[in-house]
Parts: C-alpha cells; structure tokens; sequence
C-alpha cells in the first residue's frame, strides 16, 4: 500500500475547470451558494479548513469543465475578495486570476433597504463600492450602506 507523509493532502486533479483558490472559511459556503455549484452536473470538490501560510485557514474548491463569466467572478469578489482563481487546461495551470471587488456593481446584490425602488419596481440594482476591505457597497438608488455581512447575491 503506497504510505503518505502525514502532511500530504490528496484530491484529485481536474483536467480542465476552474479552482478556487484562499477562499476564506467563513466563505466557502457562500461561493457554494452563489454559484449555484449544488446544481452542475460535473465533477466539484471542495476543501475547508486547509492550512494556508497567508490566512491561516483557507477553504478551495475545484470545478471540472466550468469556467466563470466576469459576473460570477465580482459576485466571488463580494464574498471572497481575497480569493484566487486558477484556469486548467490538460492538468496545467494556464492562467491566474486573482479576484478584486469592482467599482460598481450592477444586478448582483439585493439592496437591504425595503422601501429601495429595486425591491419595489423592475430596476436593476446598482450600487457603489465604498470600501473594499471590508466589502461595503452604497445603493445608488436609496443610497442605504450594505455591508458585506448584510449581502444578498442575487
């Protein structure tokens, strides 16, 4: 039987897909959630807890044959800005992408505000981003602050 250092981790590569890279733990769930990764039909795998020397804790996730849109990318970002995305071709990485939180973001986040026109009328939500560390987005409509533990991805 072939013996593992103790340190070793084994998950299978991907082919082709994506990984997620230093998703923060308290965020593996919600990229989960936001990208709707229960509802694909390839091959996901996810890690929590790992060990990383820049957080501390980190969790990753590896998609086969799913590559993300820009709009999938700012939602990562919203929830895990601090998150890396790695582009596989034949077992190789071809391309690293490390997210970042936009300037604006349109027809991503539900505003918190009840009384918002967006949660009354057929508007696209839009909102400004006040501060990137933590995520904290201004409602250009109602101009309510949301912060990112208050998010609603739409």
């Amino acid at each position: 039987m072939n013996q593992l250092k103790k340190e070793e981790f084994v998950v299978n590569a991907i082919q082709t897909g994506t990984v997620i890279d230093h998703i923060p733990t308290k965020s593996l769930f919600k990229v989960i959630s936001i990208l709707e990764l229960d509802k694909i039909r390839s091959q996901v795998t996810f890690g929590n807890n790992l060990d990383s020397r820049k957080l501390g804790k980190k969790a990753i996730i590896k998609i086969a044959d799913k590559f993300f849109d820009d709009k999938e990318v700012n939602k990562i970002a919203l929830v895990a800005p601090e998150a890396k995305l790695n582009t596989i071709c034949d077992y190789q990485v071809v391309e690293k992408r490390v997210v970042s939180v936009p300037d604006d973001v349109s027809g991503i986040v539900r505003c918190v505000n009840p009384k918002c026109i967006t949660n009354s009328e057929n508007i696209v939500t839009k909102f400004y981003v006040v501060s990137k560390k933590p995520v904290t987005l201004k409602c250009h409509y109602c101009e309510r602050i949301v912060e990112q533990e208050q998010m609603t991805i739409l």
